[in-house]
């Protein structure tokens, strides 16, 4: 019996709704199936053990979070979409139906992911190591004031930044934050890095392109506090002086997907009319 994992959104009303009806379906279809808060990271690892797949219900930022959970693992998410955008996740709500238990049935493939890995250097303090598969976003905190962020490649000094914050991105995060802020949009799987300025004063704002050997270090300068923020839910709070050190992590976010897999470039159009107007 295939054990499977729902985690939802705890604070959209219909996810928890379609979370028991999701689980009420595969019971029926002799699945095992366990229930977690997406925010519940603790609980929802107690659980782990032995799933064969993380279904997920809400959004992209959801899928952030079941990432955040299966770190340890191999489990593969699928993400089921209430949200508005869903460059992640899989599935509308109205093809679970139809398409899950095809997918269920092994008629899907894995679609592996790059990964950040995060760690994060202060004075007189242990230095500490996050995974991401979006963004690690060093950025002004409540203060508006912008910062300096002294970006080195390689040992390298590149140039130091002016600016609200700097982004560091997977191809999975190129559709996220970095493309707000104007970067570009890597293929999907892309094991490249991208660097970019958010909102620079007086100096350049092209995004950078990294291979996957690269080693950023990203040092913070200034009076007030900062912020390191990894998938836009993890926040830990800069002083100055405190560096950020990026590279391609051994780690990789894998999806179970039944789309086909051009659908990516299909669907863009249609999701980027999403972003303009959400």
């Amino acid at each position: 019996m295939k054990k499977l994992g729902i985690l939802y959104h705890p604070m959209i009303e219909a996810a928890r709704t379609t979370a028991e009806e999701l689980r009420e379906f595969l019971d029926s279809r002799g699945f095992s199936t366990w229930l977690c808060s997406a925010w519940e990271k603790e609980a929802a690892q107690a659980e782990l053990n032995g799933s064969s797949l993380i279904i997920t219900i809400g959004g992209d930022g959801t899928i952030l979070r079941a990432a955040q959970i299966v770190l340890d693992e191999t489990t593969p998410i699928t993400g089921i979409n209430l949200g508005t955008l869903g460059f992640m996740t899989e599935l509308g709500a109205d093809e679970v139906e139809k398409k899950l238990p095809a997918l269920l049935a092994g008629d899907g493939w894995i679609d592996e992911r790059a990964m950040l890995e995060v760690a994060l250097h202060v004075p007189d303090q242990d230095i500490r190591v996050f995974h991401a598969l979006n963004d690690a976003v060093v950025a002004r905190g409540a203060v508006s004031r912008v910062i300096l962020v002294q970006v080195s490649v390689d040992d390298q000094h590149l140039l130091t930044y002016k600016a609200d914050g700097v982004i560091l991105a997977t191809a999975t995060g190129s559709t996220g934050y970095s493309l707000a802020a104007g970067g570009p949009i890597l293929y999907p799987q892309s094991p490249d890095l991208l660097l970019l300025p958010i909102v620079p004063h007086l100096g350049t704002s092209y995004p950078v392109v990294l291979p996957p050997t690269t080693v950023v270090k990203l040092t913070v300068k200034t009076v007030h506090e900062a912020t390191l923020s990894i998938d836009g839910h993890i926040n830990l709070p800069l002083i100055n002086g405190a560096s950020i050190v990026v590279k391609h992590s051994p780690r990789t976010t894998r999806f179970n997907r039944i789309h086909p897999r051009t659908s990516f470039y299909g669907s863009l159009e249609e999701k980027l009319k999403g972003k303009a107007t959400a």
